[in-house]
């Protein structure tokens, strides 16, 4: 099992259940978990989708480069990043060299699906192509997958397994 010098940090495309996993295995593991997102929303004082509209994607970019940055030295965490952290390459490095880095996977039906049913999903998560939906997914999936799998110290499939599961899984295999 994984000791808690390090954190522990949780990636993948949105709807992929890192939030939840992260809050169940910090649960198990007996340490803290955050979201980077919601860290984010409280530095800037507001919402990513306000953030994107307001200032752009690159300035939630830094924004979100500064926060992974800090979580990258918090020792004993569960750390949840949003689906496009990845897409840096000073992310990558950082999270790659300060712990283990657990990537959570869904099809794209299962995403689809999970996204619909999130309340927040809407009004908290813009659309990142004009597109949006299935599309979407479908196109940054097949753009990160690779970026995700770079990262990746452990895959974890959460297909048709609930929260508790994913984060059990998780767990025995730190």
């Amino acid at each position: 099992m994984h000791t808690t010098s390090s954190p522990v940090f949780l990636i993948g495309y949105r709807g992929t259940g890192k939030t939840s996993v992260a809050r169940e295995l910090a649960a198990r593991l007996k340490c803290d978990w955050l979201d980077a997102d919601d860290v984010i929303e409280q530095r800037a004082g507001k919402s990513i989708a306000e953030i994107f509209g307001d200032d752009g994607e690159a300035a939630f970019r830094d924004l979100e480069a500064a926060v992974i940055e800090e979580l990258s030295s918090r020792a004993g965490s569960i750390v949840a990043l949003g689906g496009g952290a990845v897409l840096r390459v000073s992310n990558r490095s950082a999270i790659r060299s300060a712990g283990p880095v657990v990537w959570l996977t869904a099809s794209v039906d299962s995403i689809v699906a999970r996204l619909a049913a999130d309340e927040a999903t809407a009004s908290r998560r813009p659309n990142l192509t004009s597109t949006g939906g299935r599309t979407e997914i479908e196109k940054l999936l097949n753009q990160r997958m690779p970026l995700y799998r770079e990262c990746a110290t452990l895959i974890v499939n959460t297909e048709g397994k609930t929260v508790a599961q994913v984060a059990d899984e998780i767990a025995a295999r730190l």
